[in-house]
């Protein structure tokens, strides 16, 4: 199982307590009887990859667990625009009441799959792994690390405590990449050593420092494919920084390992949800 679902009911609370105050409260839906029942039919306007489900299951359940949810979709589902994805059968201020969280935790998941499908797709038959990072909304981290490998790309690094990555600033701090690279080796931890290097010479001195992955900074096509062949599989290659989707078939195509792009979680388009409410009579 993820790690994100570890998190889920954590996230969904937050979000209740930030749409409903405290001590909660929906005045508009008080408005309604309070025994009212209702029905609502979710679904999307546009074509979508549908992630998300379990965060709005957790949203029915802590708004009111009598709320009765019948999906017609599973996260990894493809669904065309109007298709039906979720049935809501119950209290007619609790559904109202949870709308907006339940629509705005899939709007987002769900657009984040689609996004990273889309980049997914581009690499054709490439082996070239694709790879998220860690711009990714605050909160959501991991919800939308597992929206992107719901939409086919692999998980990089969770945070800043499960790699090393050693850029600009921690170099500047050492004097050298060498010396970085060696400051992280002696702490013998048992996680992924990587430079992110702007140049061949840089890349020599990462590899010959004994990083075991490197990140290639904005490196064109051309410095990319000569990368690779100076690396010889020493070291495990990423190419990371302006990638366009137009890019990613050419930039597989030198043989790097894996494509970093920050788009699948910073770049995504909500997914245009409606929640269409009926008052049982």
């Amino acid at each position: 199982m993820h790690a994100a679902f570890s998190q889920l009911s954590t996230q969904v609370a937050a979000a209740l307590a930030e749409d409903l105050g405290t001590p909660a409260r929906d005045l508009t839906a008080e408005l309604i009887p309070a025994g009212q029942q209702a029905q609502a039919r979710l679904i999307a306007r546009h074509p979508a990859l549908v992630c998300g489900t379990a965060w709005a299951d957790e949203t029915l359940r802590q708004i009111d667990p009598s709320l009765r949810a019948q999906w017609f979709v599973k996260d990894g589902d493809w669904v065309e625009a109007d298709q039906p994805w979720l049935e809501i059968r119950g209290n007619a201020r609790a559904i109202l009441s949870a709308e907006r969280t339940l629509m705005n935790f899939l709007q987002t998941l769900s657009g984040t799959a689609t996004t990273t499908l889309g980049y997914r797709a581009a690499l054709g038959e490439h082996d070239t792994v694709l790879l998220d990072t860690r711009k990714t909304l605050p909160g959501l981290r991991l919800a939308q690390k597992y929206a992107c490998q719901v939409g086919g790309a692999s998980n990089h690094r969770l945070g800043l405590y499960d790699a090393f990555l050693i850029k600009e600033n921690h170099i500047a701090a050492h004097g050298s990449i060498t010396g970085a690279v060696h400051a992280a080796l002696a702490c013998a931890l048992d996680v992924p050593i990587e430079v992110e290097v702007e140049s061949m010479d840089e890349l020599t001195e990462a590899l010959d420092a004994g990083a075991n992955w490197i990140m290639l900074d904005n490196f064109d096509l051309a410095a990319t494919a000569a990368a690779v062949k100076l690396n010889q599989g020493r070291a495990r290659l990423e190419a990371s920084g302006n990638v366009h989707l137009a890019d990613l078939a050419a930039l597989a195509a030198t043989g790097v390992d894996a494509i970093s792009v920050g788009a699948l979680t910073k770049h995504l388009r909500a997914t245009d949800l409606s929640l269409r409410v009926e008052l049982n009579q």
